[in-house]
């Protein structure tokens, strides 16, 4: 029997892999597919996030390879403009990727790696937080445990000594925020020192702020789809940290 009363833990299992496994294929194509493309294919690109600006070479959904999005300004307050990108032009993999990033990431050149003589389809802060979801899935995969809600199999991923005091004095809330404010923390100061000061993170503090934050995403997906409470007998059947058991609060009101 599983720690939190159910015979197997297959589904979260399940779940953690699933997650590790979208999240790694990203992952590793960022790195992989500037590398396979000829040197020089993928220039420096500046576009915009939540947008198609490199489709095609002009025309529609090309707005980063217009005079307007050409022109990026460098450290050195310099403009240059560089050649034109169109993703559509690639083979279907290669496509595929650079219109995920083109699609989800700004591409801002300075905020991103270049491999291979071509620019990363995203930005150092997002191959941070793909990182981050693909250890977090393997990490689900391991280690987490339905227990009835979301909230309390987020919280299966702590060790159970540490959650005595949190379910005997019933500060699961508290704690589940708690832990997803920490995840969030250092990419919240890092985003916002940079919008308030004049303060520029680099390439390295980037991807070590979105790790934490891509973590966190991947273990509150995996325990939205993992949280099944028809999967027990009742709420007091769930086993919880120091013997706490659930109560409905229908079961409360009957017994008043």
């Amino acid at each position: 029997m599983e720690k939190n009363g159910l015979e197997d833990r297959l589904r979260e299992r399940k779940i953690g892999l699933w997650i590790a496994s979208i999240s790694g294929f990203f992952f590793f194509s960022f790195f992989l597919v500037p590398f396979m493309l000829p040197e020089g294919t993928v220039v420096e690109l500046n576009g915009r996030a939540n947008a198609f600006d490199f489709a095609t070479a002009d025309g529609s959904m090309s707005y980063g390879n217009s005079q307007s999005g050409s022109l990026h300004q460098h450290a050195d307050g310099t403009l240059h403009q560089h050649e034109t990108f169109a993703w559509t032009e690639l083979d279907p993999y290669s496509g595929f990727i650079y219109a995920f990033g083109d699609l989800n990431c700004h591409q801002n050149h300075e905020r991103s790696w270049v491999i291979g003589g071509n620019q990363m389809p995203v930005c150092t802060r997002d191959v941070g937080i793909f990182f981050g979801f693909m250890v977090g899935g393997l990490a689900f995969s391991r280690r987490a445990h339905n227990r009835w809600t979301v909230r309390d199999t987020c919280l299966s991923m702590l060790p159970d000594p540490w959650l005595v005091d949190v379910y005997v004095k019933n500060w699961r809330t508290i704690a589940w925020l708690a832990c997803g404010v920490l995840l969030c923390v250092p990419l919240i100061i890092d985003g916002f020192t940079q919008l308030l000061t004049s303060y520029e993170s680099n390439n390295f503090t980037r991807p070590l702020t979105g790790a934490p934050f891509g973590f966190g995403i991947a273990i509150l997906i995996g325990s939205t789809f993992a949280a099944r409470a028809e999967k027990f007998a009742s709420a007091a059947s769930v086993m919880l940290p120091g013997n706490a058991k659930f109560q409905l609060q229908s079961e409360v009101d009957g017994e008043e």
